[in-house]
């Protein structure tokens, strides 16, 4: 047997490793293989960063390929330890440690850097570029103490950045040198959309605005332009472009231009040396996104495990992307040009465009807003070049006009193998195709083995096509997807079993029906968790262990490992001797940093686990539940009691609300707020339930959400007395726990539910009864959880320094608050 050979990656990105995983499939034990990587961490997916900034996601889930993954291999990973000098006459590779790899075959993926605009005050404290973890984890650190941000470039990834720092409460403007958002991606009409889009959300912009200077002594504060005006700020971020990171491989000698010059096998100027990713030039064109540079790979493992191939000839791109909430898609040569037509479609109550360019009777381009769903096919007309002849408005509108017209399965089905079909994370038709045919016969399952759909889930109904058309029996039928990967059934079925057959706790229910993981994993636990408790709340005992992290220490565990503290403060109104208590307590334990939340609470950040009991003790005060899937507060505005716009007591209704309705465990956090007038001075109408008062009465409010994804909430009745309100609220909310998925926000059910629907169930004074009813034996039943560590010495010993190493070690599911 050959000895085999050594394949080095200079490179722990996207690129680098997807290439590595096509020679461990083509060719497995063929080469010894290393890989440097700058930062401390294992392979993750770069185009989940603005996810991380946003607050939807952590570190861990954008991990693509963890630590065990190259154990598992016989991969050695030099984390945190870059390559510094490549040595091609002696064919080795020399790292940042001293580490030294010598090398048969080289790969040269070291991606791309941010372009930092040259101009006065660049490198002032306070001005980072957005390509990173780590350029994450400093817009958080800096959101903390600084509000007012500027993000320079008004792209994709200066939209994502800027939407991510809205998530963290900055005030955020963009400014852009063009006319439009996005104008490499969307025309004008599609990006005046957006923008508007945007500007909803709470982004402020800046457009045609040069900068000229940062402006500030030590750190940024502010932007210059170059028509003499200026912008306040702390925060500049800069995301104005990128530019391939060649300076390792121009220092080996190696042939660069505006990035490492590649032929069509990805060969560079050196022999054995190979190059692939956004620092690769090959033809004169360095690509940036994720589709051309697996391509690149899946050319070069060929080349490297010897399976005959065609070379690389170059990529058409498009992008199919969700916009802070906003579906975009775009392909091809989308702008008017001598030669084209195009037609178009536009909807401005139900924010759609949809444009198509051709020429010579063949589809060039394409853009899609806030209706994508046609992009994949619209892409596979683009790259085949055939010709669309009497298919235009077809192709535009989405209907079939005669029998040359395709289905969007008969597209699927007609595409070649090496189409893209998830571009978040680069697999092709032909992956997903191998996964069902290996037996994965749902989402999830094909999400687990094959990354498709995993993260941004645009390409979800593409998928689910592929699985219609390769499913063998289930071929036409529609797909079944369960709760997570440990089990087929439903949300609705599970509930229906566990009530049926009356299972009282998360062993019994996994055992009884058939989960494939004897012990489950960290979705279906939770939301068995809160289903039982949710169906038997005298019978059912809670399982800690089942729970996130957040919930099992009744805390936020913060990214440096302490915690924050947030006590109860019932309509956000406190007293001078609650005050007092909440300084005085601050003050004994060191806490770092007192911090007034938007729901008008004071958060102790900083906590150290051992010094939880004790706060909790000497505070004296209820759980804020702000850790937990509960409700978390009721805001309110001073109402008739001061305000002389005031029509109700608004301090008394939301202190009312939340003593009734504190320490509810529902199936994801639930937010309140009551308004005393129509001005809305407390944000009702983007709560999960707002109460408005009006003249002689009061609006209830539903499925708001001021998260990730805004949503205004909807009306769903009008009442005139206090007790009404109470009726109304109880109801709504069981309702909600008893239909609604776990971790499903209101504002997401709703929409699945629907709101006629909701009013129907609740029409019936009866029914209404019926709920509040059961919410009330929930209720009679919980305890704060503070009170009962405070009062249980063997709670308590949970909180130790000893028990740090034990309970929940590499398990934290939550941490952020939002």
């Amino acid at each position: 047997m050959n000895e085999p050979k050594k394949l080095v990656l200079v490179g722990n990105g996207m690129a680098g490793v997807r290439t590595i995983e096509h020679v461990l499939k083509l060719s497995p034990g063929a080469y010894e293989m290393t890989v440097f990587g700058a930062e401390p961490y294992p392979n993750y997916n770069r185009i989940m960063l603005s996810k991380v900034l946003a607050g939807g996601t952590d570190m861990k889930e954008i991990i693509i390929n963890d630590l065990d993954w190259y154990e598992s291999n016989g991969i050695q990973l030099h984390k945190g330890d870059a390559a510094v000098r490549i040595d091609t006459d002696n064919r080795k590779v020399i790292s940042e440690s001293g580490v030294e790899a010598s090398y048969d075959a080289l790969i040269i993926a070291t991606g791309s850097n941010p372009f930092i605009l040259p101009i006065p005050g660049a490198r002032k404290e306070g001005v980072i570029g957005f390509r990173d973890i780590h350029d994450c984890n400093k817009m958080i650190e800096a959101a903390k103490s600084y509000k007012k941000a500027a993000v320079i470039g008004g792209g994709l990834l200066g939209l994502e950045a800027a939407r991510g720092l809205l998530n963290l409460g900055m005030d955020v403007t963009v400014v852009h040198l063009g006319k439009h958002l996005m104008d490499r991606q969307l025309d004008a009409p599609a990006s005046e959309m957006l923008r508007r889009e945007l500007e909803e959300q709470g982004m402020n912009f800046l457009m045609e605005k040069q900068t000229a200077a940062i402006i500030g002594r030590r750190r940024a504060e502010g932007l210059e332009f170059a028509d003499g005006s200026r912008l306040e700020a702390d925060l500049v971020v800069m995301a104005v472009g990128i530019l391939p990171n060649v300076e390792l491989a121009k220092s080996a000698g190696l042939q660069v231009n505006r990035g490492i010059i590649v032929d069509d096998y990805l060969q560079t100027s050196a022999p054995g040396v190979y190059a692939v990713g956004e620092c690769a030039e090959h033809r004169g064109i360095a690509y940036g996104l994720v589709a051309p540079l697996y391509e690149q790979g899946a050319v070069l493992a060929k080349r490297l495990a010897g399976v005959d191939t065609d070379g690389y000839a170059g990529s058409v791109t498009s992008t199919k992307l969700k916009v802070s909430g906003v579906d975009v898609f775009s392909a091809g040569m989308f702008n008017d040009a001598e030669g084209t037509r195009s037609l178009r479609y536009q909807d401005d109550i139900d924010g759609v465009y949809k444009k198509i360019v051709l020429k010579d009777d063949r589809l060039i381009g394409a853009v899609l807003f806030g209706d994508t769903s046609d992009g994949a096919s619209l892409f596979s007309l683009i790259k085949s070049g055939e010709s669309v002849a009497g298919r235009e408005k077809e192709l535009l509108l989405g209907y079939q006009t005669g029998q040359s017209s395709l289905s969007p399965l008969a597209r699927l089905e007609s595409c070649s193998e090496d189409e893209i079909i998830c571009g978040c994370n680069g697999v092709t038709k032909g992956r997903i195709v191998e996964a069902i045919a290996d037996g994965n016969h749902t989402v999830g399952k094909i999400k687990g083995c094959t990354k498709a759909s995993a993260s941004c889930g645009g390409c979800r109904p593409e998928v689910e096509g592929l699985l219609q058309l390769y499913g063998g029996d289930m071929a036409g039928e529609p797909v079944k997807e369960g709760i997570c990967g440990c089990t087929s059934l439903s949300r609705d079925e599970i509930v229906a079993s566990i009530k049926e057959l009356r299972l009282l706790s998360v062993k019994e229910t996994m055992n009884v029906l058939g989960w494939s993981e004897p012990e489950g994993c960290s979705k279906c636990r939770p939301a068995l968790n809160y289903y039982l408790g949710m169906l038997w709340p005298a019978e059912y005992a809670d399982e800690k262990e089942s729970r996130f992290t957040n919930e099992r220490y009744h805390a936020n565990i913060q990214k440096d490992g302490t915690y924050s503290v947030v006590p109860r403060v019932y309509g956000g109104v406190t007293s001078p001797a609650d005050l007092k208590k909440i300084a005085a307590v601050a003050e004994k334990y060191n806490v770092p940093m007192v911090k007034f939340t938007g729901g008008q609470r004071l958060d102790l950040l900083g906590v150290k686990k051992e010094d939880l009991p004790k706060i909790w003790e000497e505070l004296d005060m209820p759980s804020g539940h702000a850790y937990g899937k509960t409700l978390r507060t009721v805001k309110t505005c001073v109402g008739s009691t001061f305000c002389r716009f005031g029509t109700q007591d608004s301090i008394g209704m939301g202190i009312e609300l939340e003593k009734a309705f504190e320490r509810l465990n529902t199936p994801a956090k639930v937010k309140l707020a009551v308004s005393g007038c129509p001005r809305n001075c407390a944000e009702a109408t983007i709560k999960d339930l707002g109460v408005v008062a009006i003249d002689g009465g009061w609006e209830i409010y539903v499925g708001g959400n001021g998260g990730v994804k805004v949503r205004a909430a909807d009306l769903l009745c009008t009442v005139k007395t206090e007790e009404e309100v109470m009726e109304w609220t109880g109801a709504y909310l069981q309702y909600y726990r008893e239909t609604a998925n776990w971790n499903e926000r209101t504002s997401v059910w709703l929409e699945r539910v629907g709101l006629d629907a909701i009013k129907a169930a609740l029409e019936k004074r009866e029914d209404r009864q019926a709920l509040v009813s059961r919410i009330e034996e929930t209720l009679s039943r919980t305890t704060d959880p503070w009170k009962e560590i405070i009062e249980n010495p063997e709670l308590r010993k949970n909180f130790m320094p000893l028990a740090e190493a034990g309970a929940g070690a590499g398990e934290t599911l939550g941490g952020r608050r939002s």
